[in-house]
């Protein structure tokens, strides 16, 4: 069962094979939208686009891995599943090392191909609460004063109360009070959770 507006970007310079996919995809449920070439796929694809995309491998210009790395370079996590009409094993290798979902061969069997784009767009979706949750972290991680933030990072570095309060120049009793007002405003309970929360937005020990 489809989601009603989960998208697929249907990229093929074969006006036959694209219609064929577009009219196969939109009778399984699915919003499509069709581009004749990797240019005007990425000409107007918004850069805070969801969905999924099939990309053709071979298309004149850029192919279907130049598209990847393009949407790569402006950070469009949009899932990719590759179509070619050439068995490729090293494109679909490096293809599916980059994050592709799926390297499937034309003519494409049906069946396949609906459930390619459905784990697409799963994995989409979880791309985007991830990224979500991300943001709201970073967002409380602003709210924090200095010397909170200090104390947060001796807290993910594994540090006792007391070795942050030396390396701070505090007491133990003050490191205490910042941590409970750091986890506060972080929005936990308990120390595993900050340390958690802190790792999902890029602070590592």
């Amino acid at each position: 069962m489809s989601v009603p507006g989960e998208r697929v970007f249907v990229v093929d310079d074969e006006p036959a094979v694209r219609k064929a996919l577009s009219r196969l995809l939109r009778a399984a449920g699915f919003e499509v939208f069709e581009f004749a070439s990797s240019e005007e796929f990425l000409r107007r694809l918004p850069p805070d686009a969801t969905g999924c995309a099939t990309l053709d491998v071979h298309m004149p210009g850029l192919d279907g891995l130049d598209v990847q790395r393009e949407l790569a370079a402006r950070g469009i996590s949009l899932p990719i599943i590759f179509l070619t009409g050439r068995g490729d094993v090293p494109k679909s290798v490096r293809a599916m090392k980059d994050g592709a979902v799926d390297f499937l061969t034309k003519p494409v069997d049906a069946e396949q191909l609906i459930r390619s784009v459905r784990q697409a767009l799963d994995a989409d979706r979880a791309g985007r609460a991830v990224r979500t949750e991300v943001v709201e972290i970073r967002r409380r991680l602003g709210k924090l004063t200095e010397r909170e933030r200090q104390v947060l990072d001796g807290v993910i570095a594994g540090r006792l109360n007391k070795q942050i309060g030396g390396a701070l120049g505090i007491t133990e009793k003050t490191v205490k009070v910042h941590r409970g007002r750091v986890m506060e405003k972080m929005g936990v309970d308990s120390l595993a959770a900050l340390v958690h929360v802190a790792q999902r937005a890029g602070i590592l020990p």
